[in-house]
C-alpha cells in the first residue's frame, strides 16, 4: 500500500503527488538535484548554443525556467505553441506537479547528471468509477445519470473536501454513494452502465487504514519566492493543498505519466564551446583590429591541405585558443597567444602556414633570398617535434623547411649553408645568434618571427632575444619593406615580464588571447596584497582591509567556502555596509536578484559587495569587481584564476598604445592566509613569486618548512638523475625524485677516489653510462660468462613460470645474460607477450620477447649484478638544454662503447661512481709505453653540443655533506 502526499488536484482521475517513504535521504537527494540545476543553468560561462534544445516536441525531457519560483525545473514538454513571433511550450513540471507555458528562450536541455533520479510527481487517478452527469430530457420532462467523460466542478470541490477533512474515508465509495460516479467494470469505450454500478461496495477494514490529514495550508497563488529553506516546494494554487494520502487495492491506482530513462534524453555535442562574449568564458581578448572567431575546423581559415592534416593528427575539436588566435594569425596580426595547449606546435602552425602560403610567398621580394620565416624554439627537442609536424603537412615542397642547430664551436656557423629555396627556418635563439653573427644578410626578407614558447626563449636566452628582436626590427622597418606582410607570433604558456616589453615594442596593434584566467591576471597587473592571520581572527582582518566610504566607487567580492562562512562573513560586513549582498547553495533562487543588484550603476562613495562562494560565483558572471578577497583560500590555480578574472574588465589593455587612463585598471586580490592553508602555500608562492606583491617573511618561511617536509616525503625515492649528472635539478618543484642525500640509499661501496678501469657497456646519454668495473685478480665475471655459454651450448631451456624479481637469462647474438624481470604484463589468451627486465651486468633496461627468457641455473645466481653507474664529470649540455643531443650520444656511443677505458674516481654514491677524467689508454706494442688516445670530456666538448660545468662535483659534496654521505673507499688497491 503506497502512502503519497497530494500536491495538487486537477479532478479524481488526476492527482498528482509524491510517493511518502518517510526516508529523508531521498528528499536531501532532490533537494541537492534541484541546487545544482539552478547552479549549472545560472552558470553564465555555459555555451548556451549547447543547451538550448535545436527543436521542441511533445514528449520531449527538458529543463524550463519557472519565473514564480525562480527556479529552473525538470519537465516534459505537453505540447509546442508557434507563432509568427516566437515559439512557446506548455510543459508539466515532473517534480512539482504544475504545468505552465514557458517560452523558448527559458528551456534548455536536460543534461545527463540530471536524469539520474526518477520523476518525484507522479500523476494519480481513483480507479474502478467514472464520472456521472445529470441529463435532462426537456421532451420526456425527466431526469437521469448518466456516464460522462469528464469530471465537473460540483464533484472536484467534493472530492477536495473529502481530502480536508480529518477522518477515514473510502473516497471512491464516497462518490459512488452521493452518485457522482459509478463502478466501471467495462472498458472505457463501453458507456452503460447497470443498478449494479450505481450501488457502493463497503470495502473491508484493513484497507481503510490510511490517515488523511493536512499538511500544510499555502495560501493560493504565490507571487514571492519562499523561504530560503524551503524554497524547493511549489507554489499552491487554491484547490492544490497538500495532502498524505494511502492508497490500496480499492482506493486508487498510480498512473505513472512517465518513468524517466537516465541518459534516454541527453544529447551530446562535440562542437566547440565559442561564446558571443570571450569573458563569459574565462578567455581574455585585447584586439584593436576586431576578431571575429571561427567555431570549428571546418569554418577555420586554413587550407584544405593542413584542413586534412589536422584531422589526420586527430586534432579536429579547435580549443577557445584557437577559436581566437586562428583568425588573427591567419589575416597576419602580431598575436600573443598564452594557453594550457602552447607546447603543441599544430596550436598556431596550421593559420600561419596558411597565412604564409596565400600572401607571404606571393609579397616577398624576388631581390634577395633566404628564409622569410623563422620560427624560434627553446629547445633541439621542440624544434625536431616542429620540423616533423613540417614535413607531415605535405608542404614541404613549397615552403622547403630546414633545420639548423649549431653548437659552441668558433666555425661552426661558418660552414652552415641554407638552401636558397628555404622558406621556413626552424632553429633555437643561440643557433640563430651565431647564424646572424655570420650570415646576417640571408635574412633580409624576414617577415615573420614566430616565438614557440616564448615565456622559456626569454628566460633561457634573454640577450640572445634581444639581439634576435633588434635585427626583426631592423628588417622590416626599412622603407622598402613598408609593403611587406611582417608578423611576429609569440606563444606560451605563461605570461612573464619580458612579454610586455614585446607587445610594446615589437608588435604595433596586437592581437591578445589568454585562456588562462590566472596568467590573464599577472598580464592585467592585478595588485596582490597578501595578509598572515590566525582562523579565528580572520573576520576582524577581513574589516581592516574594507574601505567602507570609498571616494571612487567600488565593488568587492568576497568568496567563502561554505554556506556558514557566507552568513558568519555577511553578518559582520553586513553591520557596516549600507549595500551588501549574499548568495550561497540555500538561496539560488535569489541568484537573478543579486545579479540586477551587482549590475546597477554606482556613484562615487558607494562601495558594494557581495559575499558568495565559489559555486555561486560562476552564476554572475561578474567581470567588473575592483577588489576580490580570498576569505577561504584558493585550492587550485583554475580556482584561483577564476576569481581574479572576475576583474577582467579592471584589466590593463596593452593592445592600447595610450596607456594615459590605466587609473581605471587598478585591481586589487586580498589573500587571507591562515595555518590550515599549510598543503596549497609552496604553489600559491611559486605564482606569487612573479607577482609584485610584498611577500610577508613568515610566509616565505612557511613555504621552506613546506619544501623541507615534502623532501622528508620522498626518502625512499631515487636520487635525482639531473642532480646526478650536472649538480643541479631541472625543476626541483616538479621534479618527483629526490633531492637530498639519503645516508641509507646512497651508502657506496664503490670507490671515491683513486685510478680505476671502467668498461662502459650501455651509453644512457653523453655522460652517463653503465659498465663495469674492471678490478685486477678478480676473474669472477669471466668465469660467469664463461659457464653460461658452455651451459646453453647444450640446450636452453625456456621459462616455465615468470615471476617479477626473478633471476633469469636472454641471449643477444653469441653472449648470454642474467636478467631481472621488472614486470609482467597480464597474458590473457595471448600467446606472444613481451616482458619488461633489466640487464644486471650490463645495466640497461627493455622489452623482451617472452619466448626469449631462459630458465636460469641456481649456480648463476650467487654473483652480483656487475653494472654501476657511471658518470663523466664537468660537462653539461650547451645553450642551457636539459638533455644532450641524439647526435653528441650516438658519438660517444660509438667510440666507447665495449672499450676499457681508465678513470679517476672522485665520488661515489649508491651504485654510481663519478669520474673526471675518462680516457681510452693503448699500450705501445712491445712496451710498457701507453699513449692516451682520446679524452671522453674533450670529445663532447668537440661536438660543439657540450659546455664545461667546473661546479659539478662542488654542488655534490656540498650536498653530501649536507646529507653526511659516505665518502666511499680508496681505489687505489683495487685499480688495473
Amino acid at each position: 500500500m503506497l502512502k503519497i502526499s497530494i500536491l495538487k488536484v486537477e479532478n479524481p482521475s488526476c492527482l498528482w503527488g509524491r510517493v511518502v517513504s518517510g526516508d529523508t535521504e531521498t528528499t536531501e537527494q532532490y533537494d541537492s538535484l534541484m541546487v545544482q540545476m539552478n547552479l549549472f543553468y545560472h552558470d553564465v560561462t555555459q555555451d548556451l548554443r549547447k543547451l538550448k534544445p535545436t527543436s521542441l516536441e511533445e514528449g520531449q525531457m527538458c529543463v524550463v525556467y519557472w519565473s514564480v519560483m525562480k527556479s529552473w525545473c525538470r519537465a516534459v514538454v505537453e505540447s509546442v505553441i508557434m507563432d509568427s513571433v516566437s515559439c512557446k511550450a506548455r510543459c508539466v513540471l515532473i517534480d512539482h506537479g504544475e504545468r505552465l507555458v514557458v517560452p523558448s528562450d527559458q528551456i534548455r536541455v536536460a543534461t545527463e547528471k540530471f536524469l539520474q533520479l526518477p520523476f518525484w510527481v507522479r500523476r494519480f487517478h481513483l480507479a474502478g468509477i467514472k464520472p456521472t452527469t445529470l441529463r435532462v430530457s426537456v421532451f420526456e420532462e425527466k431526469a437521469e445519470l448518466t456516464p460522462s467523460t469528464q469530471w465537473d466542478s460540483s464533484k472536484q470541490i467534493t472530492f477536495i473536501s473529502f481530502l480536508i477533512l480529518n477522518f477515514k474515508i473510502c473516497v471512491n465509495d464516497d462518490l459512488v454513494a452521493k452518485k457522482f460516479a459509478y463502478y466501471s467494470r467495462e472498458s472505457a469505450e463501453n458507456s452503460g452502465m447497470d443498478e449494479v454500478d450505481r450501488c457502493p461496495v463497503m470495502l473491508s477494514s484493513n484497507i481503510l487504514t490510511q490517515t488523511v490529514s493536512a499538511i500544510s495550508n499555502t495560501p493560493a497563488a504565490q507571487t514571492q519566492p519562499a523561504p530560503a529553506g524551503d524554497w524547493l516546494m511549489a507554489p499552491s494554487p487554491p484547490q492544490s493543498q497538500h495532502h498524505e494520502l494511502e492508497t490500496g487495492e480499492g482506493g486508487g491506482r498510480s498512473d505513472v505519466t512517465g518513468e524517466l530513462t537516465p541518459g534516454s534524453q541527453s544529447k551530446k555535442s562535440s562542437d566547440p564551446v565559442v561564446p558571443s562574449d570571450p569573458r563569459r568564458s574565462g578567455i581574455l581578448v585585447h584586439s584593436v583590429v576586431p576578431v571575429e572567431p571561427c567555431t570549428s575546423l571546418d569554418d577555420a581559415p586554413v587550407t584544405d591541405v593542413l584542413r586534412w592534416m589536422l584531422r589526420k593528427k586527430q586534432y579536429s575539436a579547435l580549443s577557445p585558443a584557437d577559436c581566437y588566435s586562428w583568425p588573427a594569425v591567419a589575416r597576419g596580426l602580431n598575436t600573443i597567444i598564452v594557453s594550457h595547449n602552447a607546447d603543441q606546435p599544430l596550436s598556431y602552425l596550421a593559420p600561419l602556414l596558411t597565412h604564409i602560403l596565400l600572401n607571404s610567398i606571393f609579397s616577398s621580394l624576388t631581390s634577395s633570398s633566404g628564409p622569410i620565416a623563422v620560427l624560434l624554439c627553446p629547445g633541439w627537442e621542440k624544434v625536431q617535434s616542429v620540423y616533423d609536424l613540417l614535413e607531415e603537412s605535405k608542404l614541404a615542397h613549397t615552403l622547403h623547411p630546414v633545420i639548423v642547430l649549431l653548437g659552441a664551436g668558433a666555425d661552426g656557423a661558418k660552414t652552415v649553408r641554407i638552401p636558397k629555396n628555404c622558406l621556413l627556418l626552424v632553429t633555437t635563439p643561440f643557433s640563430l645568434v651565431r647564424l646572424l653573427s655570420c650570415h646576417c644578410f640571408m635574412f633580409l626578407r624576414l617577415y615573420h618571427l614566430v616565438l614557440d614558447g616564448a615565456d622559456q626563449l626569454f628566460t633561457l636566452a634573454p640577450d640572445q632575444m634581444v639581439t634576435i628582436l633588434q635585427h626583426f626590427q631592423k628588417v622590416t622597418s626599412s622603407e622598402d619593406k613598408a609593403s611587406c606582410p611582417q608578423q611576429l607570433v609569440a606563444v606560451a604558456k605563461r605570461w612573464t615580464s619580458h612579454m610586455e616589453g614585446l607587445l610594446t615594442t615589437h608588435m604595433p596593434y596586437p592581437c591578445i588571447v589568454m585562456t588562462v584566467p590566472e596568467e590573464a591576471a599577472l598580464y592585467g597587473n592585478v595588485h596582490q596584497i597578501i595578509l598572515m592571520t590566525l582562523e579565528s581572527s580572520k573576520i576582524s582582518e577581513l574589516l581592516g582591509t574594507l574601505d567602507f566610504n570609498p571616494v571612487v566607487g567600488q565593488k568587492t567580492l568576497i568568496i567563502a567556502s561554505s554556506v556558514q562562512e557566507v552568513e558568519d562573513v555577511f553578518k559582520a560586513v553586513s553591520n557596516k555596509s549600507a549595500f551588501c549582498l549574499r548568495a550561497h547553495e540555500e538561496s539560488t533562487h535569489q541568484l537573478d536578484f543579486v545579479t540586477q543588484q551587482w549590475r546597477k550603476d554606482i556613484g562615487p562613495g558607494t562601495h558594494v559587495i557581495l559575499v558568495t562562494t565559489n559555486e555561486c560565483l560562476k552564476c554572475f558572471g561578474i567581470r567588473d569587481a575592483t577588489c576580490v578577497v580570498h576569505y577561504s583560500f584558493p585550492t587550485s590555480p583554475k580556482v584561483f584564476g577564476s576569481r581574479l578574472f572576475c576583474m577582467a574588465e579592471r584589466f590593463r589593455n596593452l593592445s592600447e598604445r595610450d596607456q594615459t587612463n590605466s587609473c581605471r585598471h587598478d585591481a586589487r586580490s586580498v589573500m587571507l592566509i591562515s595555518e590550515r592553508n599549510a598543503r596549497h602555500v609552496v604553489g600559491v608562492l611559486r605564482y606569487l613569486g612573479r607577482t609584485d606583491a610584498t611577500l610577508p617573511p613568515e610566509l616565505l618561511s612557511f613555504g621552506q618548512g613546506v619544501h623541507v617536509a615534502r623532501e622528508d616525503q620522498k626518502t625512499n625515492k631515487p636520487l635525482c638523475s639531473y642532480l646526478k649528472s650536472f649538480g643541479v635539478c631541472r625543476d626541483s618543484s616538479a621534479c618527483p625524485d629526490r633531492h637530498r642525500f639519503n645516508s641509507q640509499l646512497d651508502q657506496s661501496e664503490l670507490p671515491a677516489s683513486g685510478v680505476i678501469e671502467v668498461v662502459p657497456l650501455f651509453i644512457k646519454t653523453a655522460s652517463v653510462f653503465y659498465g663495469r668495473i674492471v678490478r685486477k685478480q678478480d676473474s669472477g665475471f669471466d668465469v660467469l660468462a664463461s659457464e653460461m655459454a658452455s651451459y646453453y651450448a647444450d640446450k636452453k631451456p625456456g621459462a616455465t613460470e615468470m615471476l617479477e624479481g626473478g633471476l633469469y637469462a636472454v641471449q643477444e647474438d653469441d653472449v648470454f645474460h642474467r636478467v631481472k624481470i621488472l614486470s609482467v604484463p597480464v597474458r590473457g589468451d595471448c600467446l606472444f607477450f613481451r616482458v619488461l627486465v633489466r640487464f644486471v651486468d650490463v645495466g640497461k633496461e627493455e622489452e623482451v620477447k617472452s619466448h626469449q627468457i631462459l630458465q636460469l641455473p641456481e649456480q648463476f645466481h650467487s654473483l652480483p649484478g656487475q653494472a654501476v653507474e657511471i658518470i663523466v664529470c664537468r660537462v653539461k649540455p650547451v645553450d642551457a638544454e636539459i638533455d644532450w643531443h641524439p647526435k653528441v650520444t650516438r658519438a660517444i656511443s660509438q667510440k666507447i662503447r665495449g672499450l676499457q677505458h681508465r678513470a679517476r674516481a672522485v665520488h661515489s654514491l649508491g651504485n654510481t661512481v663519478f669520474v673526471d677524467p675518462m680516457v681510452r689508454v693503448t699500450q705501445v706494442p712491445g712496451m710498457k709505453t701507453v699513449i692516451n688516445e682520446y679524452n671522453v670530456q674533450s670529445e663532447i666538448l668537440s661536438t660543439g653540443m657540450g659546455v664545461s660545468n667546473p661546479e659539478h662535483m662542488d654542488l655534490l659534496r656540498a650536498l653530501s655533506q649536507e646529507g653526511g654521505a659516505s665518502d666511499g673507499k680508496e681505489a687505489g688497491d683495487i685499480s688495473g
